[in-house]
């Protein structure tokens, strides 16, 4: 077999005594032994520690180990028996032996020095130079490519010789074996793992009783991923433009406090990169990763996978300190076809929340048809008959009680088409008219009300206002309705908004304490100028017998002149 050997002379050299047969059958029947105790365990971790005390007791040496190739493909230390790492490598040299061994990797035959000593000595050591050490050490292959190497230090007495290669290079072959197996076992769990949560998720979000998809998606991602940090990132705004920007809309894990609610640009972030084209990235914050705006989100190992094929809904993001065990290219096939599944049963989810949304509206313009076409019609019966009564009585006083209560059926009707129009959706949501404009404020400031404002449109009001009008006739609105909730201390508070011929008014009325005696505000003032800019009028006056009404009113001719300028 080639091997690497070096040996440099000394003045007394050491001459081992030949083994008897009896010790090297002991040492075939340990090696039996050990093997048997690899191949029967399924831990990964497990099954490399029994690899590297098999190696120590069959190769009595000060320290054993066992390197492992990262995805990068760098060596890095994963069991260690024996000695600390830096007595056994003089005093920290720990870097230079990882350096020495990397040699396997691409050379992978027995490496055997019968003499080693660690130059130059590392920064920090002192006292005398580092001892000479006999090293040992034999790649571990898993179907035939290296994945780790298996080396002593500091043979017990003397150096290392050709049957502790041999014996070595034996267990090496059986530790390949049981590793790929424990492998394989860790992988299928995995999977397993994986396959439970998305079952999970997808029935979660498929039932009335998910709430929160987003956390709900979170939290299963972060328990499958064993992640310190897991964020659903979706887009901020509905136009994904070239000035596009992603926000963190759930975060869970130790280290959420960070990244929560983290609005970054999709541009310069790797999360707009995978979001923009939607293939999967495995990232190592601790490999130079450039710092950007969504760095926060990135602690150490990290895997970015797009939610949804095509044109994704977001981006799920996992990551893990540095220090931890990376993500594998593995890791991240199966947190895919997690996320492709979620974001299946998410697009099913919003289907049913659509349908669900539907069926109100569906049931609201059936109420409203209802209202129009049968309450309306019967009130309005109503007060035609009770007004033909009252024109039978020759009884005054009761002819006038008649006549208020004709008045009240009118008010009601008003009332019941106002309710009508709020039940209906704007013909262009993006551009609601001036009565929904107006009914959402009142739902905005109402509870600042002890009884919320009840409002009443007359006339074609949408048709014949100016956009640039009802800008101002909403700011009129508000400005009234603040004045009564500072200082009316009202009880009831109407709002009416009435187009007759030529002209367009807004009334509010209250029952409160009346006007202050102090000088005009300057909010006062500012409904003036919004008036005299229509060609209008305002009064604020005192009712009888409490109370105050605004008046405010703008003319329609002005306004279509004003709307072409």
């Amino acid at each position: 077999m080639p091997q690497h050997e070096i040996t440099a002379p000394v003045a007394t050299p050491f001459t081992r005594p030949e083994p008897s047969a009896n010790q090297s059958d002991a040492r075939l029947r340990r090696l039996l032994l050990a093997s048997q105790a690899i191949v029967g365990q399924l831990d990964l971790l497990s099954v490399q520690r029994r690899i590297v005390e098999a190696a120590v007791d069959l190769c009595p040496a000060l320290f054993g180990a066992l390197a492992t190739t990262a995805d990068n493909g760098r060596l890095e230390p994963s069991v260690q028996v024996g000695a600390s790492a830096d007595a056994a490598v003089a005093g920290g040299a720990w870097a230079e032996v990882l350096g020495l061994l990397g040699t396997l990797a691409d050379d992978p035959v027995p490496l055997r020095l019968s003499r080693w000593q660690a130059k130059p000595r590392p920064a920090g050591f002192e006292g005398e130079d580092p001892p000479m050490q006999s090293l040992l050490a034999v790649p571990v292959r898993v179907r035939g490519e290296v994945s780790g190497i298996l080396y002593l230090i500091g043979r017990v007495p003397g150096a290392f010789d050709q049957e502790d290669e041999d014996l070595l290079c034996a267990l090496a072959a059986t530790a390949g074996i049981a590793i790929d197996n424990a492998r394989l076992f860790e992988e299928t769990q995995r999977r397993q793992r994986w396959s439970a949560a998305s079952a999970g998720v997808s029935a979660a979000l498929l039932t009335d009783r998910s709430d929160d998809t987003l956390a709900l998606l979170a939290d299963r991602f972060a328990q499958t991923a064993d992640a310190q940090l897991v964020c659903v990132v979706v887009p901020d705004g509905i136009d994904p433009g070239a000035d596009a920007s992603l926000v963190v809309a759930t975060a869970r894990g130790p280290l959420a406090q960070q990244a929560a609610g983290l609005i970054f640009p999709v541009a310069g972030s790797l999360c707009g990169r995978v979001f923009s084209g939607g293939q999967p990235l495995l990232v190592d914050g601790g490999d130079g990763v450039r710092p950007g705006p969504d760095s926060a989100l990135i602690c150490g190992s990290t895997m970015v996978i797009p939610l949804g094929a095509g044109v994704p809904h977001g981006v799920l993001t996992a990551s893990r300190p540095l220090g931890a065990a990376r993500f594998t290219a593995s890791d991240l096939v199966m947190a895919s076809d997690f996320a492709e599944q979620a974001s299946v049963a998410l697009e099913l989810s919003l289907g049913r929340a659509d349908r669900a949304r539907l069926a109100v509206l569906e049931d609201r313009g059936r109420i409203a048809r209802d209202l129009h076409d049968l309450v309306i019609q019967r009130v309005f019966a109503a007060g035609m008959s009770i007004q033909a009564i009252g024109g039978e009585i020759t009884d005054r006083a009761l002819r006038l009680r008649l006549d208020e209560e004709v008045q009240a059926l009118d008010a009601a009707i008003v009332e019941i088409r106002t309710a009508i129009f709020a039940l209906t959706l704007p013909a262009h949501p993006d551009r609601p008219s001036l009565r929904h404009r107006v009914i959402d404020l009142l739902t905005e400031l109402g509870p600042l009300f002890e009884q919320p404002p009840r409002v009443v449109f007359s006339g074609p009001i949408d048709l014949v206002t100016p956009a640039d009008l009802a800008d101002d006739l909403v700011a009129v609105i508000r400005e009234g309705l603040t004045n009564v909730v500072r200082h009316a201390r009202a009880g009831e508070t109407v709002v009416s908004l009435t187009v007759v011929a030529d002209s367009i008014t807004i009334e509010i009325s209250d029952d409160g304490v009346g006007r202050a005696k102090a000088a005009h505000s300057g909010g006062i003032d500012n409904l003036a100028a919004r008036a005299g800019r229509w060609q209008g009028n305002f009064t604020l006056d005192d009712r009888a017998p409490r109370g105050t009404r605004l008046r405010w009113a703008a003319s329609l001719v002005g306004a279509s002149v004003t709307a072409r300028r």
